[in-house]
């Protein structure tokens, strides 16, 4: 397994200051001891409109120099949304997402089935706003209704993918899925070799050993990308603390064969010292530790 640099940790949204450009997040995966970077599909990093084939050639020179690989594309994506002309905007975005993918030689776009998004309020990111906003306008619409809007446009975007030699990864994350066997059945349902898996454990509804183990073997071979977050502090002893579930998780993904990334994401709301939200110096401390204690568990475990 590879440890990896989710974007979206710089994006400027969490800690309080500007966003990295992805050449800077770049740089910090390699100074980091980061195999990689995932670039989050919106601006600053990887909006598709602001990814013309020559930037996407240019930033993958970047990357190559540095001796890190662009290993996925995250779509920040809805296809939940009962209003027609908003889920097909998303179907636009999700193909410009996987044809820039294509150019980057990326090999895995991530998507949601529904993402409620994050507001900027007053100037730091925040969930809540958004996700009252799904709440409300799903009000009026069974789950049934809302499961068939997204495996429709997911099995679109399947063939999308399919046409630039592109796999997407279908994250476990809420609130249209709630665990990994509604990850499984659209899977299923969709029924497409350019689709698979992406089983992230933070958000599992149930991290007990049993319940961690039995999700990594019904994924099996579908999964081909993971994440990994929280707060890192060195301990009296100079070791790197974790949660108690991720060795289990770590575990559970080599019995299955699973050689692919694990990524580190920040994307939650930082600590007030002060008064004041923490600054980038938090993403860059979390970020070093991270990386170390993900490494350390794979060759632990």
């Amino acid at each position: 397994m590879k440890v990896g640099l989710y974007s979206i940790t710089y994006l400027g949204l969490w800690y309080r200051g500007k966003a990295l450009t992805l050449e800077e997040v770049i740089e910090r995966a390699r100074r980091y001891g980061y195999d990689g970077v995932e670039i989050d599909g919106k601006r600053p990093h990887g909006n598709p409109l602001d990814m013309p084939r020559r930037r996407c050639r240019e930033l993958r020179s970047r990357a190559e120099s540095a001796g890190i690989e662009l290993y996925s594309v995250a779509a920040n994506n809805d296809l939940s949304s009962p209003i027609p002309e908003v889920r097909e905007s998303q179907l636009v975005y999700l193909r410009e997402l996987i044809r820039m993918a294509g150019e980057l030689r990326v090999k895995t776009v991530r998507v949601f089935l529904a993402w409620p998004g994050v507001t900027r309020h007053p100037q730091l990111g925040r969930y809540d706003l958004a996700r009252g906003f799904w709440k409300t306008i799903h009000e009026s619409f069974s789950p049934e209704e809302t499961w068939e809007w997204c495996r429709g446009g997911l099995a679109e975007c399947a063939r999308y993918a399919g046409e630039a030699g592109v796999i997407l990864a279908l994250q476990n994350h809420a609130p249209v899925i709630q665990d990994h066997q509604d990850v499984l059945r659209m899977a299923g349902e969709v029924n497409s070799p350019h689709l698979r898996v992406c089983l992230d454990v933070p958000i599992m509804p149930d991290k007990s050993p049993a319940v961690i183990q039995a999700a990594a073997r019904a994924v099996g071979p579908l999964q081909v990308l993971s994440h990994f977050g929280g707060e890192y502090r060195r301990q009296a002893d100079g070791s790197v603390q974790g949660e108690a579930f991720y060795p289990i998780f770590i575990q559970a993904m080599k019995a299955i064969g699973y050689n692919g990334y694990l990524g580190f994401e920040l994307c939650h709301p930082l600590p007030v010292v002060n008064g004041q939200t923490v600054g980038i110096e938090f993403a860059d401390e979390n970020a070093r530790l991270a990386a170390e204690y993900m490494r350390g568990l794979i060759r632990a475990c």
